[in-house]
Order: C-alpha cells, then sequence, then structure tokens
C-alpha cells in the first residue's frame, strides 16, 4: 500500500503518494482530484525499475549514477540506468501525522559500497518539502551523483503554457522546446540565496495555476528539463541534477567527480506546489 500524505495550497486539496517499493518516490501528485503525473504515458528503455519509477511524478536517479549505462571505472560491468536507487523498498518509513512520513532506504552500489538515504517528506504553507540525508555507509568511498525527475503529463500543457526559472533569467520559454519529438537541457540553476526557482504554467485544467518548484543549488547546481512526445508517450520533466551533462570520465577529469568517504553525509533539499 502507497503512503497518503494530504495538504491545502493554492485554491485547492492535494494529496501524495508514496511508494514504499521504489524509495518512498511520488507515484502520484493530486490536486483537486487531477493527477499531474504521465502514467503509462512513458517510454521505455527496458528497464522495469526505472517503467515503473517514471509513471510516477517524482522519482530519484542516483546515488551514484544519473543518466544511461556507462561503463564502472575499474571495468566490473556497467553503471544502471539512472543509478541503483530505484526500484529499492524502503526498510522503514514513519508517518508524522497526515501532512509528514521520513524513510529509511540502504542500497548495495553498482561500483561497490553501500549507501543509505533517510528521506523526510512534509508539507509547509501548502508546499511539499522533501529533505534526503545520504550517507555513506559502506567501506569505500563513492562520489555521489543525483537527480531528481519531476514528470507530468503533457496534456497539462497549452498554447499559453510556458517556462520561467532562474536558469534562464526568468524569461519565459515555450514548454516546447527543442526540436522534433523529444528533446533536453541541462543548464547551471543560478538562483538567490541558494535556492533556485522554476515554474511551469499556468494549465487550464488546474483553472490557471502552476507548478512552482525551488530546489537548494549548494548540491543540485544544474537544472535540466526533457521533454518526449515520441509514440505513445507525452511527458514533460523538470530534473534539478547535481551534475552537468558529460561522461563521468570527462566529469572526473574537470574535478566534478568529489568522493564521500566512509560514514560521511551530504544531503539535498527541494519544494513544489501547485498556486
Amino acid at each position: 500500500m502507497p503512503i497518503r500524505i494530504a495538504g491545502e495550497g493554492g485554491e485547492g486539496d492535494f494529496h501524495i503518494l508514496l511508494d514504499r517499493q521504489s524509495a518512498l518516490n511520488i507515484g502520484a501528485f493530486v490536486v483537486d482530484g487531477i493527477d499531474l503525473s504521465p502514467g503509462t504515458a512513458i517510454p521505455s528503455d527496458g528497464d522495469p525499475r526505472i517503467d515503473h519509477a517514471l509513471k510516477g511524478f517524482l522519482f530519484t536517479c542516483g546515488p551514484e549514477h544519473i543518466r544511461h549505462p556507462e561503463e564502472i571505472e575499474d571495468g566490473a560491468g556497467t553503471y544502471p540506468l539512472h543509478g541503483s536507487l530505484a526500484g529499492t523498498r524502503v526498510l522503514e518509513a514513519r508517518m508524522a501525522g497526515m501532512e509528514g512520513c521520513t524513510g529509511v532506504i540502504e542500497l548495495d552500489l553498482a561500483g561497490g559500497g553501500r549507501a543509505r538515504l533517510e528521506r523526510r517528506w512534509s508539507v509547509d504553507a501548502g508546499a511539499v518539502h522533501l529533505y534526503d540525508r545520504l550517507t555513506n555507509i559502506g567501506d569505500k568511498a563513492f562520489a555521489p551523483m543525483m537527480m531528481y525527475h519531476i514528470n507530468l503529463g503533457g496534456w497539462l500543457m497549452a498554447p499559453e503554457t510556458v517556462m520561467s526559472a532562474d536558469a534562464f533569467a526568468g524569461e519565459p520559454r515555450p514548454w516546447r522546446f527543442g526540436e522534433g519529438e523529444s528533446a533536453h537541457f541541462c543548464l547551471p540553476a543560478h538562483g538567490r540565496d541558494g535556492w533556485s526557482d522554476v515554474v511551469l504554467g499556468p494549465f487550464p485544467a488546474l483553472s490557471g495555476r502552476s507548478l512552482q518548484v525551488r530546489f537548494a543549488t549548494a548540491t543540485l547546481p544544474y537544472l535540466q528539463m526533457w521533454r518526449c512526445e515520441r509514440g505513445g508517450a507525452n511527458v514533460i520533466s523538470i530534473e534539478p541534477v547535481s551534475h552537468r551533462i558529460a561522461k563521468r570520465p570527462e566529469l572526473a577529469a574537470a574535478g566534478e567527480m568529489l568522493p564521500l568517504q566512509p560514514t560521511a553525509s551530504t544531503s539535498y533539499e527541494l519544494t513544489f506546489r501547485v498556486a
């Protein structure tokens, strides 16, 4: 059974359903009876973990890899699609009333070692707040990578729907960016006071309201966005991310793959709301 967290924000009520079978990700984000998640309108890369997670409103890539498979540095296989976290069951989950939940996930990493993710969901002033604490509980260092896929069904978009973000100086851009059926980009997030803002909307189905996302840039310094309208897919994603688009060897050579030593921790934080 999923975990339900309810709240009130903007001009109506909402609830989120948390997936115990996949790292306490968000399976559904329902606002005034409308689920914003894409459901089955997604492309498949052949990995059932990701097919399941991508149907939901938010899933987490990482903690040791965030994009398409790449060779592990010591030649012992490949890092999996979007990392090892998706599809990992929650060890324990505790409710804090109807407006909060904490969970613990532990997993073996593809390149060796182990990690623990302590995840806290809460609702504050109409916004959903996620705080993640990632700890190296293995006996070897690894370079943490994290990306948060915030996925919306493309049917929510309309001609008047635009994107605004600190990453592009607040200037509105059309939601159907790029060329062809699928496109993506990744930019420095920028922002103020350690936070970066993204707004996507308005959505006619939500009475002209928009999705507002904020994320902490200390450990999520980039904004990636992805659109796919290929075949039966119809999805657009807002993706706060720890690393720019580049192969792991290139990132390592540039000093961007910073190791997390055994017992050390790092954290990630974001909020979202419809208003």
